[in-house]
Order: C-alpha cells, then structure tokens, then sequence
C-alpha cells in the first residue's frame, strides 16, 4: 500500500514538473517576444539605441512562467496574480541590470523605467493567454500538443509579420530622416519627432511638387479606375455568359480564357510598340487603357465565372418568372450575391494597374502623363538623394495597402448563405 502511494506520489511530482517546465517555456518566449517588441519601439520613439542582454529575459521569463504555473486556478491564472507577477518581473529586471536595462544612459531612465513595466506586465498577461484552458498537473500528450502549437504560432506570427512589416517601416523612416543623417548611418531605424513633422515631411513635398508626383498620382488613378470599371464591365458579362448561356464554342471560350497569359508581356510590348506608334496612341493615357483591361480582363473573367458557378442559378430563375429581364436578374440578383468576388477581382486589377511599369516605361514620354511607377525612374538618380526615392516608394505603396484594409471585409464570407431554402 506506501508502494502505490509513493508511486502515485511520485507520478503527481512528475506531472507537476512537467506542467511547470512547460509553463516556464511559455513564459521565457512571452517575456523574450515582449522584449524584442519593446526595443524596436524604443528604437522608434527615442533618439537612443537600445540594447537588451538576452540572458535577462531567458532567466526572468523563466520564472515568470513557472510562477503563473504554481498559482492557478481553475486552468487559469488569476488576472490579480498576473499582475503581480509582472510587478515582480519588473522590480527584478530593473534592479538585475543595474537600473539601465536597456544600456541607454541615465537621461533615459524613465523610457527604461516605463518600458520595463510596460514590458513586464504584458509579458504577465501574454504568459497567462498563453497557458488558459490547459491543465499543468497531469499533463496529457494532447495539452502539451496544444501549448507546442500555440508556441510555434506564436513564433510564426511574430517571424512574418516582422518580415512583412519591416521593409515598408525600413522605407517610411529613411524618408523622414534628412540627408545628412541618411548619408551618416542609413540603418539607424529610430525617428526624430524633435525635428517637427514641417521638417520631417521636407521629402514628401520635394517629391510631390519638385518632381510633379502630385500629377503622376491623378494619372495613375484615372489609369487604374478606368480599367477597373472596363475591366468588371467586361469580366462579368464574359463570366456570367459562359456560366449561365449555352451557345457553340462555350466549352472552347471557357478553357482558353487564359491562352494571353501563355505569352510574357515583354514578347508582346515590342509589337504593340511599332503598332501604337503607327495609330498615334503611343504616348497617350488611351493606349494604357487598351493594353491594361487586355492583360487583365481574362484572369478577372476566369475568377469571376468560377464564383459564378457557385452561385445558386434557382434564385436567378425565379427572377426570370417574376417578370426580370436577363439584365435586371445581372443587376439585382447576381452582383449582389458576387460582391465578395467582385470587390477581390477589382481589387486585384487596381493594383496591377496601379503597379504596372513595362507598358507605361515603353509607352510614355510625355512627363505630364507619366504614371507613378514610371515617375519612380526619375527618383533613381545619384542627384536625387535616397530618401527622396524611399518616400516616393511609400507614395506608391500606401493607397494599395489602404484600399486593401478597406476592402477587407468584402474579401471574407460568403453573401449566397441562406439564400435558398428547403
């Protein structure tokens, strides 16, 4: 019988053991994400560089997490013990480093301070998110799957969004730096909001009234609006047609849509070249207008009809019985259940449009008409300085990002839910 008991001890001991190293893990990655996030913040909002010994936020995280996991209840940590926890965290790291943690001097005390409560406390909560819903003591294979999936998430989120955001941070701060301080050290990533904003925006109004971009940016929208509105005009017919119509050669239509796309568009540049110039619509917004809704009218035509094929064709009958006309049924019924697809669709050609520089680079020589892309070329200069074209880039890249936020919302779920009863 004190043989089961010590067994059973020692097997409770055990997962008790377990359960608290991998909350300890999840405390050290919590606490070293936190960190990390923090120093890249203070590089952004103070003239200071920051540095970080890894080893403080391996040691301390460790303990951060193996406290969350001996005072849980209920598979949870309460909030009240969390903050404690990071109140301890931040007493612990401030004092360990020598009230400097961040190697920043004494005139940054209190950004060190703030940063490491700041950082302390979040590190708490994150290490609390992170172990909720999990039983430590008798910790199964599937719950220690569980936390190594939140973990590897959690990593993977943190990994790309790094590489997702930092090249346009990279870009957005040397545009705001002045030349001196650009040529000085051109991987220093903080920003001097001491300067005044009139002073940090001196490349943005360089590039838009100097080098005309306030022009080239009216150019490129009429450009890529146009073609959008042609573009779904045209696309939508053409999908909706080889979707719902039955005529000769629809099975042939429907399998060669994308035959343009077999050809690189440099092959077809040199052609469209010597023709335009023959016709006089070289050099002209109109030739872009021909050649843009041409390259993207079969892949928006090829995207809308298999959204098409999805939709339910006994609401569109019903309207046909109810007296619609085949316009009325496109226009009432149709595109109102497409709008998810319609809105990616004309999202995806705006940026083609809006992007596009081969046929606008080969077309255009006429400044005035110049589009944003092919303005970019004139940036690209050892007389213009570098943050004028890093500013130029943010100007080209900003509406897109925009739009695309904006759209968002059309692009998730679908309308046709419901829609059809029994």
């Amino acid at each position: 019988m004190q043989r089961v008991r010590e067994s059973k001890r020692t097997r409770l001991a055990r997962a008790l053991n377990v359960g608290l190293l991998a909350a300890a893990i999840m405390g050290t990655a919590s606490t070293v994400t936190v960190a990390g996030v923090l120093v890249f913040l203070l590089s952004i909002l103070t003239r200071f560089d920051p540095r970080l010994a890894v080893e403080q936020p391996l040691l301390l995280g460790l303990l951060l997490g193996a406290g969350a996991g001996l005072v849980r209840r209920d598979q949870d940590t309460p909030p009240s013990a969390a903050l404690g926890l990071g109140a301890a965290l931040a007493v612990a790291w401030f004092a360990w480093a020598g009230f400097d943690p961040f190697g920043m001097g004494p005139a940054a005390s209190h950004w060190s301070l703030l940063g490491v409560g700041g950082a302390s406390f979040a590190a708490a909560h994150l290490t609390r998110y992170s172990l909720r819903d999990i039983e430590l003591v008798g910790l199964r294979r599937d719950r220690l799957e569980m936390l190594v999936l939140r973990l590897l998430r959690g990593a993977g989120f943190v990994f790309f969004l790094s590489i997702v955001v930092f090249p346009f941070y990279f870009m957005v701060v040397s545009s705001l730096k002045p030349r001196a301080e650009f040529l000085r050290d051109p991987t220093l990533l903080n920003i001097d909001f001491s300067r005044g904003f009139s002073e940090l925006l001196v490349g943005y109004r360089e590039v838009l009234v100097r080098f005309d971009f306030a022009n080239y940016i009216l150019n490129s929208t009429l450009v890529a609006l146009a073609t959008v509105i042609i573009t779904l005009t045209l696309a939508i017919l053409g999908a909706y047609a080889v979707t719902r119509l039955r005529f000769p050669g629809r099975e042939t239509l429907s399998r060669s849509i994308l035959l343009i796309y077999m050809f690189p568009a440099i092959v077809l540049v040199v052609p469209l070249y010597s023709l335009f110039t023959q016709v006089g619509l070289r050099d002209t917004l109109q030739g872009l207008l021909i050649v843009y809704p041409a390259t993207t009218i079969p892949v928006a035509l090829y995207m809308l009809r298999s959204y098409f094929q999805t939709l339910p064709a006994d609401l569109e009958e019903a309207g046909l019985i109810d007296g619609c006309t085949r316009g009325g049924v496109i226009w009432r019924i149709t595109l109102p259940l497409a709008l998810p697809a319609i809105a990616s669709v004309g999202l995806y050609v705006f940026m083609i449009a809006w992007n596009e520089f081969l046929f606008a680079f080969m077309f255009l020589d006429s400044p005035a008409l110049f589009t944003l892309p092919r303005g970019m070329v004139n940036l690209n200069s050892q007389e213009v300085p570098r943050q004028y074209l890093m500013a130029g880039a943010v100007i080209v890249t900003l509406p897109v990002m925009v739009l695309f936020f904006w759209f968002e919302r059309y692009l998730v779920g679908g309308l046709t839910a419901g829609s059809v009863k029994g």
